[in-house]
């Protein structure tokens, strides 16, 4: 069981600022809905979670923290409050639900929806009109939020609009601006932003310091950092800068070294890879004209070295290549033959040497 004592939600994610005091620090403080809005991986959804484990907790000492060690706080780690309710797409929920839940007696081939539909909240009906167990009040999460098809939204706006007492929803949304300005308007948005550099790295270092490595390409989110930590990212990114170090190798043997680092697909798939290789030749870019990269910045030595052999123009060219591979990316029809390609078209971008002025 994750141990949730010491979790508060200042803490969980220091470069917020708030009165959370204020926010729920005594009966009917907290709106009936909040919406926590960011971008993907700054932490909305540890944040959401610890909100609701506080709203729920029986013996909390101050407003931000749960107890962590009441009969409450104990089923919420465990998943089992029976005043919690999540609602997420169907295609995400056997990513949360227990190891141990028992197996379905026939396996449906059905593909699971990336939605949130009608019919998820409508069978919320019971849970919000009829009382709690703990008489604590009873708390949804809505998560992504903007999954939710127009009926489901349409849906929802009724519970909203005539909420029961003490029934608390907190939407969490990557794309705010995709949910019904009639849902928006009826949520205490809470904005969530990127974390500078320097805030990010002293939040990780007491936690994993290798993850630090990982802020450029996780887009300067520490939380996304971490998770790719524990994906194992470190080793591909370093194996990839290497192999992107090599540019006098050919195509087939830049492809197989691709190919290595994607084995596992669940981890890094060929989207990813598209993604890095575009920062990676932004990041030349960048080198070249400011001096500075974002995503690699560990990287400065092959940098350099990679610059004396190609020019801005070309690296553009590849750039905008990438670009248009994109859209096969998850659905080559020759993995292999695509993987050649894309070498292909790096490795020429530094095969003439850049003129010199």
């Amino acid at each position: 069981m994750k141990k949730q004592s010491q979790v508060s939600v200042p803490e969980l994610l220091p470069w917020l600022n708030g009165d959370w005091g204020a926010l729920w620090g005594h009966p009917g403080g907290l709106p009936h809905a909040l919406l926590l809005a960011g971008p993907a991986g700054v932490g909305k959804r540890e944040f959401a979670e610890a909100v609701a484990m506080r709203l729920l907790c029986e013996q909390a000492a101050n407003a931000s923290r749960a107890c962590g060690e009441c009969d409450s706080c104990r089923w919420f780690a465990s998943g089992n409050h029976p005043d919690f309710r999540r609602l997420i797409p169907e295609a995400d929920v056997e990513e949360i639900e227990s190891d141990e839940a028992p197996p379905k007696a026939e396996k449906s081939d059905k593909k699971k929806s990336s939605q949130i539909l009608v019919g998820q909240v409508r069978a919320l009906s019971d849970f919000v009109y009829v009382g709690s167990h703990r008489a604590r009040g009873r708390v949804i999460i809505v998560q992504p939020a903007e999954a939710m098809n127009p009926s489901a939204a349409n849906s929802l706006l009724k519970i909203l609009e005539e909420p029961p007492a003490t029934v608390y929803f907190i939407l969490v949304s990557d794309s705010y601006r995709r949910l019904l300005p009639t849902i928006r308007s009826r949520c205490r948005m809470l904005p969530m932003s990127r974390p500078d550099a320097q805030s990010a790295s002293d939040w990780l270092a007491g936690r994993q310091a290798d993850a630090s490595k990982l802020l450029g390409v996780s887009g300067g989110m520490p939380l996304r950092a971490l998770a790719l930590v524990e994906q194992g990212w470190g080793k591909l990114v370093a194996a990839l800068q290497a192999a992107l170090g090599d540019v006098d190798q050919d195509e087939m043997s830049l492809a197989s070294a691709w190919e290595a680092l994607l084995k596992n697909v669940e981890v890094f798939a060929m989207e990813d890879l598209i993604t890095l290789l575009q920062e990676w030749l932004s990041d030349l870019i960048s080198r070249q004209i400011a001096g500075r990269a974002r995503f690699f910045a560990d990287a400065e030595a092959i940098h350099r070295r990679l610059l004396t052999r190609t020019s801005i123009p070309a690296l553009f060219h590849c750039y905008n290549q990438l670009q248009t591979a994109r859209p096969l990316a998850n659905h080559p029809l020759n993995p292999r033959l695509f993987l050649e390609d894309l070498a292909a078209r790096y490795l020429a971008t530094f095969a003439t040497p850049r003129p010199t002025r």
